[in-house]
């Protein structure tokens, strides 16, 4: 039974988060009421995952987050963001926070994130056990519109980036992220079109009542049966690199918000590519907006890198 550490200076979210947690999981959920109290609680007893809000007094959700990392404790942390602090976000999440989830939407998103997270956690884990003898790989995966194919891919690539010893194990919990949401925003938005014309009910259907039969609908219909997604990968001990491209229409990369843009967060898919910009060291679209490559590069203790986002022929 895994075990989620709450941290929250407000008694009355803390509470609220918790309740949640406990009605619509088995988990075991503990409380901290400042990050002070958390890590002090994490080096007690190490929990699964910890859910902290991003803006506390004493010690923010930012210098948390730093602390965990400089004593090396392996607790995948999501934030709670509130509307303002993109910025911060974005920040915490290059310096090695597993997710984020605004405040806003957390009654609907933050047990679907935990669940993804813990098992990216856990497959982290067993994969830095693996294959210590490669050194470098490359391979091109042709795949049908189906997203159950998305996670053993992204296990296998996590795999593969334990071997050569690129990053640690915050920095695979991130690639597998990052390439989640490019293979999402290639199935969605590209191969199935499925736009914000068409997202408020089936969206819903698809990501809250967990009802697929729309997506299923969607993948026998003309013109999206015949549309694959191409992912290219090239993994050395130097940089991971990945391309992910859709036979979709493609759509306006000029339009692309930053992800510290206000507003960002609360669209369905600026969200995605928040997590993609903040994971990923460089990350770029070509003209027709239907191909992205997104790279991650050597970690090095103690230094964040700064992302780059850039559409073909603009830098």
């Amino acid at each position: 039974m895994p075990t989620v550490l709450v941290v929250d200076d407000s008694l009355t979210d803390r509470r609220l988060i918790c309740d949640l947690l406990r009605r619509q999981s088995d988990w075991k959920i503990e409380q901290a009421a400042s990050g002070v109290e958390a890590l002090a609680r994490i080096q007690q007893s190490k929990p699964d995952v910890l859910v902290t809000d991003l803006q506390m007094p004493e010690m923010d959700g930012l210098e948390l987050l730093n602390a965990i990392r400089q004593r090396e404790l392996d607790v995948p942390v999501i934030l709670i963001t509130a509307y303002g602090s993109e910025a911060l976000a974005a920040e915490a999440l290059r310096r090695g926070a597993a997710s984020y989830v605004p405040k806003t939407q957390v009654a609907f998103k933050l047990l679907d994130t935990m669940e993804e997270v813990l098992a990216r956690a856990k497959a982290g884990r067993i994969q830095q056990r693996l294959l210590q003898c490669l050194n470098r790989c490359e391979f091109t995966f042709l795949l049908e519109n189906d997203p159950t194919l998305f996670d053993p891919l992204i296990d296998l690539v996590q795999q593969m980036v334990a071997a050569v010893h690129l990053c640690g194990f915050n920095g695979r919990l991130q690639i597998g992220v990052a390439l989640k949401e490019a293979l999402r925003n290639a199935l969605y938005h590209g191969n199935l079109e499925i736009g914000s014309h068409l997202k408020v009910r089936p969206w819903d259907k698809l990501f809250q009542d967990k009802d697929y039969s729309f997506l299923n609908e969607r993948r026998q219909q003309e013109p999206y049966c015949r549309r694959k997604i191409y992912v290219d990968v090239r993994i050395t001990p130097e940089e991971a690199r990945f391309v992910v491209r859709d036979e979709g229409p493609g759509f306006n990369v000029a339009a692309i918000p930053r992800p510290t843009d206000p507003w960002t967060t609360d669209w369905e898919g600026g969200r995605g590519l928040a997590l993609m910009y903040s994971f990923m060291d460089e990350v770029r679209f070509n003209e027709k907006g239907n191909e992205v490559t997104m790279i991650k590069r050597k970690e090095t203790w103690g230094t964040v890198k700064e992302g780059t986002i850039a559409a073909a022929g603009t830098g």
